[in-house]
């Protein structure tokens, strides 16, 4: 099936930081909690929420921080084969 929408990078970065948002507010962990288990600045971690901007290793501290790194592990583990050039590929790493 054909995408006729594809999300910016912006898009999928802010959908991204409202889902740690709405996490954090499920465990009744405010910012100042979160900045300082994760190990993340206080004003990082507002700028993440408001803009969805953030380092890779920021993001990884603080889904340690809300116990849900194995979902970041998980990610790009079940991408579906796009074509069978991929399969083909696949086969002769």
């Amino acid at each position: 099936m054909i995408n006729l929408y594809q999300k910016t990078w912006t898009e999928i970065n802010n959908d991204i930081a409202q889902k740690i948002v709405r996490l954090r507010k499920r465990k009744k962990i405010t910012q100042k909690q979160l900045a300082a288990r994760s190990g993340v600045s206080l004003g990082s971690l507002k700028r993440f929420e408001q803009s969805g901007e953030i380092s890779l290793q920021s993001l990884t501290k603080i889904a340690i921080a809300l116990d849900v790194e194995n979902e970041l592990e998980d990610l790009f583990n079940n991408v579906p084969f796009a074509s069978i050039e991929e399969v083909i590929n696949e086969q002769t790493k």
